[in-house]
Parts: C-alpha cells; sequence; structure tokens
C-alpha cells in the first residue's frame, strides 16, 4: 500500500500559513509529497522554505494561477487537481497549506488506509475538525463550521478537486469544478483522527491581508481593486466566547506557536466591537443554535451540509 500526500499553495510564507509544518506533519507516513506552488510575490519566500526541508519525498510542481479562474475560488480547485493528477499512492492525503496533522494520528491513519485498502465501495475518508481561532487556545465549536471533511481519496481519474477545494466529488464527466451536473458525493469511512486547522491564527495585521486575498480569488482582482480598504488590524472579537484548547499542538508547530506576538492585540472577554460587522459566531442566530447543538443535541449540527456520503458500519 502506497499513500501519498498534496497539496497546493501560493504566497504561503508571506500568509503565515504554517504550510511547512502542514508538510512536514505528515512525512513520517506519507511514501511522497507532491505540493503544486503558485509563483507569487517577489517577497514571498514559499517555494525556498518547503524546498529547504531536503526530504526526497517532495515533490515541487511550479504552476502560473490564470487570474480570469479568479472566481468563485475555483482556481483552489484547479491548482488542487494539478498536485493531485501528480500522485502515484493507492490512498491521496489532502492537507490545505494551514491544516496540519497531530502526530499521534498518523499510526491511526496508516492502519484505517491499510484496514480500507480493499473495500472498493470506500471512496475516501474524513477526518474531525478543530478549527483555531486568533490564537493557540481559542477553537470553534461554533454552528456553521465544518466539524468533518474529506480529507482522503482514492487515486481515481473520476474524484476532483469540488468548487473551492474544500472537499472531492465523484464525476461522470469532468468539465471543470463549477459544472452544475454530473457529480456525486463521494461514500466516505470516518477516522478517528482531527485536522488543525491554523486559517484563522495569524498576527491581525496579516489576517486582514490573509483575508482580502481569499475575497481576491472568490471575487476577481476587479473586485479587490474597488473594494473599500478593511481595518489595519482584523478584529478577532471576544475569544470567551469559544472554548477553550487544552490539548497539545503537533510537535511541528512549536516553534510557531512560541514566535507568537499578537496577544497584546487580542480581546479576550467583554463586548464585540458594535462599529464592525459581526463575525458568525457573534450573531444571535448563530449562539442560539450553537448552544442548541452542544448542550442538547451533542454537538450534532443542526441543518448542517455535509459534502460527503457518510456509510454507517465501516
Amino acid at each position: 500500500m502506497k499513500i501519498s500526500g498534496f497539496s497546493f499553495v501560493r504566497n504561503g510564507v508571506k500568509l503565515y500559513y504554517p504550510v511547512v509544518e502542514s508538510v512536514l506533519s505528515v512525512l513520517p507516513l506519507v511514501d511522497e509529497f507532491v505540493v503544486a506552488i503558485g509563483r507569487g510575490d517577489a517577497d514571498d519566500r514559499t517555494r525556498e522554505s518547503i524546498s529547504a526541508i531536503g526530504d526526497p519525498k517532495i515533490r515541487i510542481i511550479d504552476t502560473e494561477w490564470d487570474e480570469k479562474l479568479f472566481t468563485r475560488g475555483i482556481i483552489n480547485a484547479i491548482q488542487t487537481d494539478i498536485a493531485k493528477n501528480a500522485c502515484g499512492g493507492d490512498w491521496l492525503l489532502y492537507l490545505q497549506a494551514d491544516e496540519v496533522i497531530h502526530e499521534r494520528y498518523l499510526p491511526v491513519i496508516r492502519h484505517r488506509c491499510g484496514e480500507l485498502l480493499d473495500r472498493t465501495e470506500v471512496e475516501g475518508m474524513v477526518l474531525r475538525y478543530m478549527h483555531f481561532w486568533g490564537d493557540y487556545h481559542h477553537y470553534h465549536l461554533s454552528h456553521g463550521w465544518y466539524p468533518r471533511e474529506v480529507r482522503i481519496i482514492r487515486n481515481r481519474p473520476d474524484i476532483h478537486s469540488w468548487q473551492s477545494a474544500q472537499s472531492f466529488r465523484r464525476f461522470d464527466y469532468y468539465e471543470g469544478p463549477r459544472q452544475p451536473s454530473g457529480h456525486h458525493k463521494l461514500r466516505v469511512a470516518a477516522v478517528d483522527a482531527e485536522v488543525y486547522h491554523y486559517g484563522w491564527v495569524r498576527p491581525p495585521h496579516l489576517m486582514t491581508r490573509k483575508a482580502r486575498a481569499l475575497n481576491t480569488l472568490h471575487r476577481g482582482i476587479k473586485w479587490a481593486q474597488s473594494a473599500p480598504l478593511a481595518a489595519d488590524e482584523f478584529d478577532y472579537g471576544p475569544l470567551d466566547r469559544l472554548a477553550t484548547f487544552s490539548g497539545t499542538h503537533p510537535l511541528v508547530m512549536q516553534d510557531v506557536i512560541a514566535r507568537m506576538d499578537w496577544r497584546g492585540k487580542l480581546q479576550f472577554s467583554g463586548r464585540p466591537d458594535p462599529d464592525r460587522e459581526p463575525h458568525k459566531h457573534e450573531r444571535l442566530k448563530y449562539r442560539i443554535l450553537t448552544f442548541l447543538e452542544q448542550r442538547i443535541l451533542g454537538g450534532r449540527q443542526l441543518g448542517g451540509f455535509e459534502n460527503y456520503l457518510l456509510l454507517r458500519g465501516v
């Protein structure tokens, strides 16, 4: 059995993505790691940083991002497929540039891949998510934050990255990630492992820059040029409205966490700034739904959307 890891990134180091740590976190598990690196800004060091890992398992594919595809995030799906199509494993483990796997889950994932290798009805696997916010001590148990997502897929040509590369679908034919029909949710099994998602943990000024970069990929260059300027520093809001993390982070994240220097810019209690747009988890509707889900329904989301079909008893 061979397991491939794959990812894509552009301007990752410049925007404070833990992309090096993401790759490092699964190198002991995978037989190869393929990463599509888009040519970024002149002051970005993403390619050099990943190359400096110096592991022969890592294979870099250099890409150019077509600005005409900066709409609804489809460039992300296209870049994901470039890396995916270059993989040679039986199972393909996908991590985005802000996702890291704790070392304690590597043997769990390997065992599950072996256990399901010949179960052909299983097209992929879902992992649980830990969504950190603001710092490394608070995370979301809020309605609307996906609790699980597809991160392991079979190496099949009919499976492609879906929409903004959050998940994957099986296609009868493929005309691109936005095609309205001919695609199906994957039939998946669960893995008793978590993805640590650090996409909303970075210095406030870089969080603003990252949010604007994401909006550009979903709305286009013209939108970015005409949109009103956001605040210089992102306001994470009062962190006591989130869950407190008491576990351990992946070992590869230790140096990153030790470098955290924006604690003084965070709000740990009180009320949100009334002059800014509330974050989703601060809105009354979502606070009520979160209370019901966490206190009464045991974590089950009300009306939550799932990108997959979870097979029972597998």
